[in-house]
């Protein structure tokens, strides 16, 4: 196999893998196995003998180490699930080659364009091969990037077997989309020290912190009666959601944020006269000031409920995730070893945090201390995605470099 990490990428790119935060199952769609079922059948072929797809959807594989030194024994991993935010279904890559600047005009939707002024990285693009889709669907290079860069890396330790490396662990998951990426892992079989996420965005960056993440279910009971009859009487259980999300501080939310801002954020709503259900996720990254929205959030819910006095809700908070920075401070060499290989693989390293979260910010608590590393994708969950050839083929070389770096520091 000579694959280049293009060819595997453009392969992944048209297999719908999109996961579904209203299924119960794990994986959330069995579709994801059909990815999980070729890179199986990819991982055997470079000779990786124990590569398996389990039956909740985890692809599991061992690059065997070379050294004659105690490595530790390191993970990289990635997700094969796609955004259910936009579709996922008939993507359609299509290749910008020697990219000459200016905005990408996508030919499936004219009305769509890449621009220059919103995606400012397209600058440091100039002569490289950008890959869009046409506009119909997003591309998946969230994280189908991160994929093809682990594949392409493990045939090329594989082949080249003078390069000097412990055991390597690979681990590609379903569901991290709808945070669900990590439920049924079995760390005790991976049987990895550390690990990466090749999750990230622009190239060169490193992440060792996110947001730390809860979840709040509000449900509303009103009261229910004909309308002809309601005078003094109804209270409409949509009204008070209405009037929940129209008090919501407008300066805390997604769109009005950046850095080390947290927010509130309403991502679902279902309500009839009767009930209605109010679902949001909260974010910051600090424990305290997740706790300080949450208080706020029942607060404004217990003021709008006093004008409803024949009304009662309940409000449910689920930890969904927590800031890795806390678990990789006590392991610095991660974080160091990383920056190291970005060094030796021609970039600039840059450090820093990240608006989100990854598989790693949990595995990071379950004992696998895990940060993030750039695959190249831009403007994720959109139809305006888009990656660089030559920014999966840095991560791919940045892949091989950690493996040696963390082989020589033994």
């Amino acid at each position: 196999m000579t694959d280049t990490v293009l060819d595997r990428f453009l392969r992944y790119t048209v297999i719908d893998t999109q996961s579904d935060p209203a299924s119960s199952t794990q994986p959330t769609t069995e579709k994801q196995k059909d990815l999980g079922r070729v890179l199986v059948e990819e991982l055997l072929k470079i000779g990786l003998a124990d590569a398996h797809l389990d039956e909740h959807g985890y692809v599991y594989a061992t690059i065997p180490g070379n050294s004659d030194k105690a490595v530790p024994v390191i993970c990289f991993c990635s997700h094969m699930d796609t955004a259910p935010d936009f579709s996922g279904t008939g993507v359609k890559p299509q290749i910008v080659r020697n990219y000459a600047g200016g905005d990408i005009k996508l030919t499936g939707d004219p009305s769509r364009l890449i621009r220059v002024s919103e995606h400012p990285e397209l600058n440091n693009q100039i002569g490289n091969d950008i890959v869009t889709t046409d506009g119909a669907t997003l591309l998946g290079a969230d994280d189908k990037a991160g994929l093809a860069e682990i594949m392409t890396a493990a045939q090329f330790l594989v082949d080249n077997p003078d390069i000097r490396h412990g055991t390597i662990k690979i681990l590609f998951t379903p569901d991290e989309e709808v945070g669900r990426g990590v439920n049924k892992v079995d760390l005790r079989k991976l049987g990895a020290d550390f690990a990466y996420t090749m999750d990230g965005e622009t190239s060169g960056h490193i992440e060792d912190e996110t947001f730390s993440a809860d979840g709040v279910e509000i449900a509303i009971s009103g009261v229910a009666i004909h309308p002809g009859f309601a005078k003094d009487r109804m209270e409409n259980a949509i009204k008070i959601a209405g009037a929940i999300i129209d008090r919501l501080p407008k300066e805390m939310a997604p769109e009005t944020t950046e850095g080390k801002q947290g927010f509130i954020h309403p991502v679902g709503v279902t309500g009839s006269m009767e009930k209605a259900s109010l679902s949001f996720i909260i974010r910051d990254f600090t424990d305290k000031g997740l706790v300080e929205k949450e208080v706020m959030l029942e607060a404004i819910v217990k003021k709008v409920m006093a004008g409803y006095p024949g009304s009662a809700y309940h409000f449910q908070v689920k930890e969904q995730y927590r800031n890795m920075k806390v678990v990789l401070d006590r392991h610095p060499e991660i974080v160091d070893n990383a920056i190291e290989a970005v060094r030796r693989a021609g970039m600039t390293p840059v450090r820093g945090s990240i608006r989100g979260g990854t598989d790693g910010s949990r595995l990071s608590f379950m004992g696998l201390p895990c940060p993030n590393i750039f695959a190249g994708g831009h403007a994720f969950h959109s139809p305006l995605e888009w990656v660089s050839r030559q920014d999966m083929e840095k991560a791919v070389k940045t892949i091989v470099e950690l493996a040696k770096v963390w082989e020589e520091r033994a």
